[in-house]
């Protein structure tokens, strides 16, 4: 079913309020690890899963008075060009309006700049295991085991900078801890529809997707969107090349997790090494030629482990080498990392 904001909404003159559709909702508990893969992951299905996260002591202390009592004025990254004093950030956060809306965080690796908050986010969240990433066998560039693990912290109006997918094949899941939260997503068959930009084609031209400008932007009325309000404990699965924006509907603290999944292996290696038609240069052939190979051996040693699980824990390295479950990988909160992901 369609829903319409209109009524709760106010709608400027030359705007119209978009149509949309829920995002599928399910409780933790009816929701096993296996069957999430099954379900959404390998689909490339979102969904929201709830109660998430209950043994966090995030979830119990993670408040805007909590960071300003803890932090103080120490310097945080909000985005790439700006970092603020984390008391003032608080403060410009809890005055944010939607006329005049504040900064939106969503720089702050939590291993490299606040990793005094690792503690508080265990057990990690196991539908959030950043599967290959957690590998030590991936290229540098990409060997993270805490996924990119990232805080996000916003005020009323305070939004994403721009809907976007995430580059490199990666899926996306942001857990809410503090206040609410709305996502809005379209589908990757929708994107030639949302207006990418020239020389960034995972970024909108699209400024407000909620209340949409169809004068500048026609094609956004034959788009499908789907929406979710995040509420404490609750987790949205954004799937690989699923557009998404995010707007904070109070004062909002959530983390975010990159997953990867081998199925998107070829789409990884292409955002990395380009494809035979762009990139037909030895070097980029022989890196594209590396990372099948790596690929096949990380296919195989995640199949031993779902296959043979018993011969796969005898022999250790298949789970070391390829962990596919937050079950069989250690803890990565447990230490800092001091890893930068790369920008496009």
């Amino acid at each position: 079913m369609a829903h319409n904001g209109s009524s709760a909404t106010p709608v400027a003159p030359s705007r119209v309020a978009a149509d949309w559709r829920p995002i599928e909702k399910i409780d933790a508990d009816d929701l096993s690890y296996g069957q999430f893969l099954e379900r959404y992951m390998r689909p490339n299905r979102p969904v929201v899963i709830s109660d998430v996260g209950k043994q966090w002591a995030a979830m119990r202390q993670w408040t805007p008075a909590h960071f300003q009592q803890r932090f103080g004025s120490k310097p945080m990254p909000i985005a790439y060009d700006e970092t603020l004093p984390f008391d003032e950030f608080i403060d410009r956060v809890i005055a944010s309006s939607a006329d005049a809306p504040g900064p939106y965080m969503h720089r702050s690796f939590l291993h490299e700049v606040l990793p005094e908050l690792l503690p508080d986010l265990i057990p990690q969240n196991p539908y959030a295991f950043p599967r290959r990433y957690a590998s030590p066998l991936m290229p540098s560039r990409w060997q993270r085991p805490d996924g990119y693990l990232k805080l996000l912290v916003g005020g009323v109006g305070s939004k994403f900078p721009v809907m976007h997918y995430d580059g490199e094949a990666a899926h996306a899941a942001i857990t809410e801890i503090y206040g609410d939260k709305e996502f809005i997503m379209y589908a990757p068959e929708d994107g030639p529809k949302l207006y990418p930009l020239p020389d960034r084609p995972n970024q909108s031209s699209v400024d407000d997707p909620a209340l949409q400008d169809l004068e500048r932007f026609p094609l956004l009325a034959q788009a499908v969107q789907y929406r979710t309000v995040l509420k404490p404990g609750d987790m949205v699965f954004v799937p690989t090349g699923w557009w998404h924006a995010a707007r904070a509907l109070s004062v909002s603290i959530s983390v975010c997790t990159n997953m990867l999944d081998g199925m998107h292996w070829q789409g990884l290696s292409a955002d990395a090494y380009g494809t035979p038609a762009t990139h037909p240069d030895i070097k980029s052939r022989l890196k594209r030629s590396w990372m099948r190979g790596l690929g096949a051996l990380l296919d195989a040693l995640e199949r031993l482990q779902v296959e043979r699980p018993a011969l796969a824990h005898t022999l250790v390295f298949p789970e070391r080498l390829a962990p596919i479950s937050a079950a069989v990988a250690p803890e990565p909160s447990r230490r800092q990392i001091h890893l930068r992901r790369p920008t496009n």
